[in-house]
């Protein structure tokens, strides 16, 4: 094909390398090494990247000063034919710091300001609040753009359990009471409305959702969803801990842990494979047996795959163990990422993992929409979550591996002309070819992004290698200046692979089977303890408001996420407002006094 003869227009990110104020044109050099020159025009206008609920920040009048050596920027650009290459002229421009080296989303309080706004963005789009009160009888699974409710009534498990876990991690940065209400009402919708505790058995399953029409509902056992129609995935059950599991931390309630431990129960009866290992994916609804024929249907019969082995640490494991330091659990963190690290690799064939198995762990590549495509944030979260399992109980083996997928990711996974994550691709490179091909597009998931930042963040915290702290930066950096809606609030969906926002179709939605507020929350969680407890080493509350009796012992745990041994300390705590001394500031647990009352908790850790 002849040289390209037409404008178009696309993004550019990468570092300055010199800037002519005479031509008013610099040099910018991609995050894999390319370098472009690019021009400036009367109407190039620039910004600096803002938060949620923050005004505009101008930057126009500072081009001189921001288009520094080695400043990070995302340029937006058209390009002109001109011989037998292209004028490249600036159109916008939007720098993630207002000086070099600075990066805004390394704020202390960045990411708790962005948990509050999405958080409250949330509550009042599902429940008028604060003008009314928070009650999830009016809760719908489909938001428009800017919160609007869709026509239907469903109310799905998962994205309400998600939600929950959102509020709870916002009051758990904040303190803010109507975060923990939110959490409390709905963990307490959940076990009233879609929980089935099965007497007989000792069991608890969680039913898909319910279809509700004005003061009637009706109970959806199995997935509506079209790759699990008709069966119980392992991934619904899952993400319904993920909510409570989080409010547990708060507040001990016993309720809560009742219902993860007979949700537990279930899979280890039902869903584990006791002869080959791991987890199968799916059981029939009736006879709860994983090889049944009726799950031929959906392709699931006698299937394991990511969701079904490696989605528990990150939804509920991981949780569960920071609030009772129980050894059960930690095996069973250990068991789930042996797994992992035993059938996941497949180095020989792909730099990505594989993701679907048989039941003897051969490797599934017909299986409805992955065929042998793969999920780039499924690498990363890999990779994260390991690091995350090697502070608790290390092996080389996790830091190997989590290392191999940070080393292969980014020139297969990532955009290194625009910047952020791409979504799925195919695993294999076709003969001739020398990209790895886009399975439906190329465009950017708000979730996928939110993978790269926490796996690269944390790989730098623990790790020490400033390649992933560059990663992390333009991860994040990225994140914030396309993803965020200032407009209308909370996250967009998708962007297309220049950044621009993607609305069409369930991508404009923010609620929706895929989307509740939870990755989103999930990362400003774990981000602004990464960011200040591993990177910055800046101090941070955290709020807690366990119920009398709750925790066992009475000992409440704070750890706010499993990091290196002796990497953080308990410093300070506060009950009802006053000091308290009586805590383990190495253990990182307060032995709560004797109370008919809920108490209201305030600890500082502060890094070593």
């Amino acid at each position: 094909m002849g040289q390209l003869k037409f404008t178009f227009s696309d993004t550019i990110t990468g570092y300055v390398t010199r800037f002519n104020r005479t031509e008013r044109s610099f040099g910018l050099k991609t995050s894999d090494g390319r370098e472009y020159t690019m021009f400036i025009t009367p109407m190039t206008y620039a910004r600096i990247s803002q938060n949620l609920d923050e005004g505009y920040i101008d930057a126009t009048g500072r081009l001189g000063e921001l288009l520094e050596e080695e400043n990070l920027v995302y340029a937006y650009c058209i390009f002109y034919p001109n011989g037998d290459d292209y004028r490249i002229e600036v159109k916008s421009m939007i720098f993630p710091g207002d000086q070099i080296g600075n990066y805004r989303h390394e704020e202390p309080d960045w990411w708790i300001k962005q948990i509050r706004a999405i958080a409250d963005s949330y509550l009042k789009w599902q429940f008028g609040y604060p003008e009314n009160q928070i009650d999830y009888r009016d809760y719908r699974t489909f938001l428009h753009l800017a919160g609007g409710k869709k026509g239907d009534y469903l109310q799905e498990t998962d994205t309400i359990s998600r939600l929950v876990y959102g509020f709870a991690s916002a009051y758990l940065l904040t303190g803010e009471d109507r975060f923990l209400e939110g959490a409390e009402l709905g963990t307490e919708y959940l076990r009233e409305h879609v929980r089935f505790y099965d007497n007989d058995e000792g069991l608890i399953y969680w039913y898909h959702g319910l279809q509700v029409s004005g003061e009637r509902e009706q109970k959806l056992l199995t997935s509506e969803f079209g790759d699990d129609y008709d069966s119980l995935p392992m991934y619904e059950q899952i993400y319904a801990l993920a909510g409570p599991t989080q409010t547990y931390r708060i507040t001990g309630d016993p309720q809560i842990m009742f219902d993860i431990e007979k949700t537990i129960d279930l899979f280890e009866k039902y869903y584990k494979d006791d002869q080959q290992g791991g987890y199968f994916s799916h059981i029939d609804p009736i006879t709860l047996d994983p090889r049944s024929p009726t799950l031929d249907k959906g392709n699931n019969r006698a299937k394991k795959n990511w969701n079904s082995v490696g989605d528990h640490a990150p939804a509920y494991l991981i949780n569960l163990w920071l609030a009772t330091g129980e050894e059960k659990y930690a095996d069973f963190l250990e068991y789930t990422f042996d797994t992992i690290e035993a059938h996941f690799p497949d180095y020989a064939n792909s730099p990505f993992v594989q993701e679907r198995f048989f039941e003897d762990w051969s490797h599934d590549k017909s299986w409805g929409w992955q065929q042998d495509n793969a999920v780039v944030g499924h690498n990363l979260k890999i990779a994260w979550n390991l690091m995350r399992m090697n502070s608790l109980r290390p092996k080389e083996k996790y830091v190997a591996f989590a290392r191999k997928i940070a080393e292969l990711m980014p020139a297969v996974g990532s955009d290194r002309q625009r910047g952020g994550w791409y979504d799925v691709v195919s695993r294999t490179i076709a003969p001739g070819e020398e990209y790895h091909r886009f399975t439906w597009h190329d465009r950017k998931a708000w979730w996928q992004q939110e993978q790269a930042i926490l796996a690269y963040m944390i790989m730098r915290g623990v790790l020490k290698d400033d390649e992933y702290l560059r990663h992390a930066r333009e991860a994040a950096s990225f994140y914030n200046a396309h993803f965020l809606d200032r407009d209308d609030g909370a996250v967009y969906f998708n962007v297309l692979a220049n950044g621009l926002p993607y609305l069409m179709g369930n991508e404009r939605f923010k609620g929706s089977h895929s989307m509740s507020g939870y990755h989103s929350t999930e990362l400003c969680y774990l981000a602004a303890v990464y960011t200040n407890m591993l990177i910055k080493k800046t101090p941070m509350n955290f709020y807690f408001k366990p119920k009398p009796g709750g925790f066992k012992d009475n000992i409440l745990r704070v750890a706010p996420d499993i990091l290196p041994p002796g990497s953080i300390r308990l410093t300070a705590v506060e009950i009802d407002g006053k000091p308290y001394q009586n805590f383990d500031a190495e253990k990182l647990a307060v032995n709560l006094p004797a109370a008919q009352h809920a108490l209201r908790v305030k600890v500082t850790i502060t890094p070593v």
